[in-house]
């Protein structure tokens, strides 16, 4: 029973346990939008960078939600796109 449980959580449909992956194109743009946000801390640039950078972790966070290989995936999603909610309303 309990391998079950382990294998619908943590397995993809190949039967290999997924805990991270190959950073995709929305998680890559996140990291790069965020980084440059260091470096242009003011202005135009620092809010367009701003509004991209959540754009791209969201979409990341929606994407594992809905389309995650495992539970454990989905789950990561939901808890970052729930971070990201929570951030924002505060």
């Amino acid at each position: 029973m309990t391998n079950i449980i382990f294998d619908q959580i943590f397995r993809d449909s190949e039967g290999t346990i997924v805990l991270a992956q190959m950073p995709n194109l929305p998680l890559i743009t996140w990291l790069v939008a965020s980084i440059l946000q260091l470096i242009f801390t003011t202005g135009k640039i620092n809010i367009g960078l701003e509004v991209l950078s959540f754009g791209a972790i969201f979409t990341w966070a929606w994407e594992e939600l809905f389309q995650g290989v495992n539970y454990f995936r989905r789950v990561l999603g939901l808890f970052v796109m729930i971070i990201l909610i929570l951030a924002k309303v505060q």
